[in-house]
């Protein structure tokens, strides 16, 4: 059955692949609708969606934006965002100016500790200054012998509390969900599981996102445990938010998960594509909630 994917990477943040190549990853795999959701950046859609063209599969523009909620860090997706919006630029802007600003930081940080040349081998490896994460600097210190896994990089150096921890100051959840709604968007809270939260405190976070214009809900991610998947379509169900789905595919930085592969929606959630006719063409009527196992 045809696969929608609407949550991935490319090199434009975290990812491994270049848009081309995870386009064309997602069509081998099958995948016949795919968002493109970089970290703070939609830099990669126009090629993503040029390659989309080629390989005959649907592009749904995306990004995931970083933002605060009192004192925790979350992620809302953007879904068939208007990529030139002028606040949504702006906002974006925003984010990476913070984003290079920090890498600088951490760099220092890490030096201090009598490591060599970490900014330039970090930038080697994002290619932008404004795309840098934490992820790259834990690659850095993987494949510099400093950790023995990307993990332990955050572990031991990067996490929060660590040595080279930085606080950001990302942007309200309130001004997030704003900057999605104002480019024509739907934003959609990112693996709402994986937040270390309690329930009680995860509703909480569910309550603030849709009054702040939340509309949807990332229920089945290739991370998230049978139990959670159902405990997430329970209150996607309940608080009226419709259900979005994804991989979180980053390539190389995560080799364990493949694009495309993501537990099923569980039955009686109202999928994104769904309640805003997404992918209509990628879809006959009898495939109209594509599921992956």
């Amino acid at each position: 059955m045809p696969a929608i994917d609407l949550h991935s990477h490319s090199r434009y943040s975290d990812g491994s692949l270049s848009p081309t190549e995870l386009v064309a990853l997602a069509a081998k795999a099958g995948v016949k609708a795919l968002a493109l959701t970089d970290h703070d950046s939609v830099s990669g859609v126009p090629e993503a969606q040029e390659a989309a063209l080629e390989h005959g599969i649907t592009l749904i523009p995306g990004v995931e934006i970083s933002a605060s909620w009192g004192v925790h860090n979350v992620h809302i997706v953007g879904l068939q965002v208007d990529i030139h919006h002028p606040v949504l630029v702006a906002g974006l802007a925003q984010q990476a100016g913070a984003r290079a600003r920090r890498a600088i930081a951490i760099a220092e940080r890490l030096e201090a500790l009598g490591m060599t040349g970490v900014y330039e081998g970090v930038l080697a490896l994002a290619r932008d200054p404004e795309s840098i994460s934490r992820t790259h600097f834990g690659q850095w210190l993987y494949t510099n012998g400093h950790v023995t896994t990307v993990q332990q990089g955050f572990d031991r150096y990067l996490g929060p509390r660590k040595p080279a921890s930085v606080p950001m100051p990302w942007a309200s959840l309130e001004d997030t969900v704003s900057w999605i709604l104002q480019a024509g968007g739907v934003p959609v809270l990112a693996h709402p599981g994986r937040y270390p939260l309690s329930r009680t405190k995860m509703r909480e976070m569910m309550t603030a996102f849709q009054d702040a214009g939340g509309l949807a809900i990332e229920v089945a991610t290739a991370t998230e445990k049978p139990d959670m998947v159902q405990y997430l379509a329970q209150l996607a169900q309940q608080r009226g938010l419709a259900a979005s789905q994804g991989s979180d595919y980053h390539g190389k930085p995560a080799p364990w998960i493949a694009l495309g592969r993501f537990p099923k929606l569980p039955k009686g959630c109202e999928p994104v594509w769904q309640r805003w006719g997404w992918a209509a063409d990628a879809f006959s009527s009898e495939q109209a909630a594509p599921q992956l196992v």
